[in-house]
Parts: C-alpha cells; structure tokens; sequence
C-alpha cells in the first residue's frame, strides 16, 4: 500500500523538498547518500529512478528529496508523488 502525499514543503535548500506523508514511513532516520545505498531500499530505490534524485532522507511521516541542480521541480515532483503511491 502506497503514501499519500498531503504536502510539499520548500526547505532552505533550493535544492530539497519535503513530502509529508498520510503515515509514517520510517520510525528512525534513513539517509541515503546517493543511489548505491538506496538500491536495498525497494521505495528508495524508485525514488532514485526519477531523473535527477541525487539523496534522501525518510524520517517519521516526510521524505526529504534532494535533486541536481541541473534539474528543475517541475519535472521530479509528480514523480516522486507516484512512487509514493506506489504507481
């Protein structure tokens, strides 16, 4: 069963967004610094598919979404949106 994606935050890096879920989706921090770490992690591992996910956080009911600069919101939101939901 999917998360539901009830908002997304600006953080202070330009770069991150944070997507807060209807639960949680970890009971402590998970970091995954690049692709590599995430590739165990069957959600992390999705995320890291969207073209220009660079890092993650999971923590209680949000997900930090890091990006390439190289690479505008637009294009990675709604993905992230369906991986979450498990689409």
């Amino acid at each position: 069963m999917g998360y539901l994606v009830k908002e997304v935050q600006p953080t202070p890096n330009p770069n991150a967004m944070k997507f807060i879920l209807d639960r949680p989706i970890s009971e402590g921090r998970l970091s995954f610094l690049d692709p590599a770490a995430g590739h165990s992690h069957a959600i992390a591992a999705r995320l890291f598919a969207v073209n220009g996910v660079t890092s993650l956080l999971f923590l209680g009911d949000f997900v930090t979404v890091c990006k390439s600069p190289a690479v505008r919101w637009a294009g990675i939101t709604a993905k992230v949106k369906r991986v979450l939901a498990g689409d």
